[in-house]
């Protein structure tokens, strides 16, 4: 399955979903049903995630397995280059690759947390742009990247940012995926500086709905991501509730932050799941429902 095609030939907006590899049994056991769930959905594609490191890197190919050979569920793989050297990315991509996976999604990545005997390989390769150049010599794989909409959190400004994103595809990606924001101005603005800088690939926006207080302002600090006072007031106005009642708030969000994407003619919505179906699978039928989707 090559994203660059959905991208170019969909009539209708795109739509995608993010898992992360079970990290032990027990997350196991509700994987299954997560994918069950959310594979009724229908969306146009799934993406599995890379662990910093290439930690996860077998539960990262026996997730994709599960979704492109046991369910036959159009799946992207991500790899996260930062710490592998050349060889261990070629045998994590020629692996991907005889799956029958066609589309990778590069990022840099990061040193694992919490490992402090962690080495990166002396050739590791340093940054996602000499990763997108590293794959598109070699391989034939459709290629997307990260973009951030708020600067990337270790970016010395937005607009260097953005040239670093302009340099990510000049050397091949050929879609990008936003970190998530509860600001739609961020990105809308971050989409007109990005057409100005001269890159005009599909910029799709990332989704990330509330499913915790706790979980929201912890992603929040570690991506750098403003908690807006709309948001603010609103969760914390539901602090000591009950559980579900943080997640409807959030399906209402998200709907509404959503609507207003797909009003303004994005070409796709891509939702960090975070191994969740109940709120991306309300916020989907709400879109389905107002003819959105």
């Amino acid at each position: 399955m090559r994203v660059l095609k959905l991208y170019e030939n969909s009539e209708k907006p795109v739509v995608s979903f993010e898992f992360f590899p079970p990290r032990d049994e027990e997350a196991e056991k509700g994987f299954g049903k997560t994918i069950d769930d959310l594979a009724v959905m229908a969306p146009d594609y799934m993406s599995v995630t890379f662990g910093a490191g290439g930690s996860t890197r077998d539960g990262s190919y026996q997730t994709v397995k599960q979704l492109i050979a046991d369910m036959n569920l159009p799946t992207v793989a991500y790899i996260a280059g930062y710490g592998l050297g050349p060889d261990e990315i070629t045998a994590v991509l020629d692996r991907y690759r005889d799956l029958g996976v066609e589309t990778i999604f590069v990022i840099r990545g990061d040193a694992p947390r919490n490992n402090n005997q962690f080495t990166p390989h002396p050739d590791s390769l340093r940054y996602a742009s000499d990763m997108l150049a590293f794959i598109g010599d070699r391989y034939d794989f459709d290629l997307g990247c990260a973009a951030y909409p708020e600067g990337h959190i270790q970016a010395e400004s937005l607009e260097k940012d953005i040239e670093y994103l302009k340099l990510k595809v000049d050397n091949g990606a050929g879609y990008v995926v936003a970190q998530y924001f509860y600001d739609n101005r961020y990105f809308f603005k971050y989409v007109e500086k990005c057409r100005a800088a001269g890159i005009s690939v599909p910029i799709i926006p990332g989704i990330m709905p509330v499913y915790s207080i706790k979980l929201t302002q912890m992603l929040a600090k570690l991506c750098g991501t403003e908690i807006t006072d709309t948001l603010r007031n609103g969760i914390e106005g539901l602090l000591g509730g009950k559980k579900s009642d943080v997640e409807n708030y959030g399906i209402d969000f998200a709907v509404n932050q959503c609507r207003e994407l797909l009003k303004n003619g994005v070409a796709g919505l891509h939702f960090y799941t975070m191994d969740r179906s109940r709120s991306v699978t309300k916020i989907v039928n709400r879109l389905h429902e107002e003819n959105l989707l």
